[in-house]
């Protein structure tokens, strides 16, 4: 482990034994140039309502109430009729693009320019276990690795005392099947996401006790050694060795370098009130925004923040009452979420930095229950959008019909986000592959994939 810092004068082996060891985090050669180096997926958990957000609908003004013939499906299953729901939040036009936002969010429209919106996206699943699975991984069923550890596989980390995968979750909790959403899958464990806390150290452990202070305890080097020297007459290409090497020296880089990442009262005051660290409403998510950007800074390659936890309406299920519901998360993320895209802007950041936004479906158009505003899930299309990183700005791609049920033009995939989210990064999402199996197993899955071309520059 203390070989590849220069500590002793010669190099550590690798698997095979005889080979220098290499640290799978290592930076890699990316496919083509790329125009993002990292990723911060801003994940909604629960699915926000495309209808009453950023899918501006005038149609559907003075329908409300109105039984209709559409077709849904969703957690209360197929259904061919349904009571219109109208957006409860009124739209308005912002920027040079004329974007229509709603009220809900009018922090984030200030940067609508600087924004692709895919207004046509669908998932093979409305029921939410299966659609983040599909979301994160590209499969409706666990076992994938996620999109955070292809990215890191195909490029591996710039920082190696640090993560090359982030996960910050929200405070009531994570999402449904939890971890299996940033798992690494078939892959060694060095590519599957890394928690980092909300709340007190972002990083169990992170401190050293005082009698480790001073470097590294003598029996830790021993025992890395003595665990080297013992599965080094049996190793015949084991790469999880080299894995669980690379774990190690990981855990000793973050406990000597990684707590300056996480000091978050190094940061202005102004900077501080740009992520809304200054509003109870806004602190929690805003704070993770922050550290998202202080990591991407100090070069993590893959960082996802989680709007939502738990169940109900500590999420963006919105099944009961939708004003409620998507008051209260919206008010708590538009202002952390325009801070980020202005504070990336203000460092010049943006531009190698692709933010996403998005859940893992949308909501339908009509009524759930017999009363109230909420709304069920909708796969048939929805709304998602991208910043930086090579997207364009100012542009919306796609369609859902007049009523915002299903996608009607240019319908694209999830495949089609994660294909674009690799191609920024410069991989080719149709060649990288990874070997499992007996077959050579990709992000996109067998079919070829193209990127969403109207989004990039």
């Amino acid at each position: 482990m203390l070989s590849t810092d220069g500590f002793f004068d010669h190099k550590a082996d690798g698997a095979d034994g005889n080979t220098d060891f290499s640290n799978p985090l290592s930076p890699g050669k990316p496919h083509h140039q790329p125009k993002a180096k990292s990723v911060i997926f801003l994940f909604m958990y629960g699915g926000p309502s495309h209808l009453d957000t950023f899918d501006y609908k005038p149609q559907m003004i003075g329908m409300d109430g109105k039984t209709i013939d559409v077709r849904t499906f969703g957690r209360g299953g197929k259904r061919n009729r349904g009571r219109v729901v109208e957006p409860r939040w009124k739209f308005q036009q912002y920027g040079e693009c004329g974007k229509w936002v709603s009220s809900l969010f009018p922090n984030v429209a200030k940067h609508v320019d600087d924004i692709a919106f895919i207004h046509s996206m669908t998932a093979d699943s409305p029921i939410h276990g299966s659609a983040m699975f599909m979301m994160n991984s590209g499969r409706v069923l666990s076992g994938s690795p996620s999109l955070g550890s292809w990215a890191t596989y195909g490029l591996g980390t710039v920082n190696q005392n640090l993560p090359g995968f982030v996960v910050m979750l929200d405070k009531t909790g994570g999402p449904i099947n939890g971890a299996k959403n940033w798992s690494s899958g078939y892959m060694p464990a060095s590519f599957q996401g890394t928690h980092f806390k909300s709340e007190g150290a972002p990083v169990l452990d992170l401190v050293p006790p005082e009698h480790m202070s001073g470097g590294i305890q003598r029996d830790v080097i021993d025992s890395i050694q003595r665990a080297n020297k013992r599965h080094a007459s049996s190793r015949t290409g084991n790469a999880d060795f080299d894995a669980r090497i690379a774990s190690y020296e990981l855990a000793y880089g973050m406990q000597t370098t990684a707590s300056e990442a996480v000091e978050l009262d190094k940061e202005t005051e102004h900077t501080g009130k740009l992520y809304g660290m200054d509003d109870p409403a806004t602190q929690d998510f805003g704070k993770r925004c922050l550290l998202a950007r202080r990591l991407v800074e100090r070069g993590v390659r893959f960082i996802q923040v989680y709007s939502g936890g738990a169940h109900n309406d500590d999420n963006w299920d919105a099944h009961g009452d939708l004003e409620k519901n998507h008051n209260h998360h919206a008010g708590a993320t538009d202002k952390p979420i325009a801070g980020l895209l202005q504070d990336l802007k203000d460092r010049d950041m943006l531009d190698e930095t692709l933010v996403i936004w998005g859940g893992e479906f949308g909501r339908q158009p009509t009524a759930e229950y017999t009363k109230g505003s909420g709304r069920d899930h909708n796969s048939y299309g929805f709304t998602m959008w991208m910043s930086g990183g090579g997207i364009k700005g100012g542009v919306s791609v796609g369609a859902t019909d007049e009523i915002g049920s299903a996608a009607v033009d240019k319908p694209l995939h999830v495949k089609n986000l994660h294909a674009t989210v690799l191609h920024q990064l410069g991989l080719d999402p149709n060649k990288l592959s990874y070997f499992y199996s007996g077959l050579n197993q990709k992000l996109v899955g067998v079919e070829h994939v193209k990127p969403i071309e109207e989004c990039i520059v």
